[in-house]
């Protein structure tokens, strides 16, 4: 199992969530952030006089997944939000032990699973 976490900006989020969805991902966890990469903030006017803002709003996207190679999620991020300009995003990569469902104790791959199937069988 593989946590991929994604930074951007957030008028890019729907385009994003749009190619997400085309290759299956079920679910994910959004977050609105405040930082700064490259970009180092920008200039805002308050009452006509220029004020710096370092921290600038970014969206953060979690997805934990298994089924879907990372490699294909990667591609199809890189893809959605490339511009070519300073601010695309980041994307980072991390290893997951476990993922356990509260509710039924499952772990693992079974945890992150669709219970869809299950309900209309019985």
């Amino acid at each position: 199992m593989t946590k991929v976490t994604i930074i951007t900006n957030q008028d890019k989020f729907s385009r994003l969530q749009g190619a997400l969805d085309e290759i299956g991902i079920t679910g994910l966890t959004v977050t609105n952030v405040l930082g700064y990469g490259m970009q180092k903030g920008h200039t805002e006017y308050y009452r006509g006089a220029p004020v710096k803002t370092r921290l600038l709003p970014k969206v953060q996207i979690d997805i934990v997944v298994c089924k879907v190679p990372t490699q294909t999620l990667v591609d199809t991020v890189k893809k959605a939000l490339y511009t070519g300009n300073i601010g695309d995003g980041k994307i980072f990569i991390y290893d997951v032990e476990n993922v356990i469902k509260i509710r039924t104790g499952e772990e693992g791959y079974d945890a992150l699973q669709d219970e869809d199937d299950e309900l209309q069988t019985t």
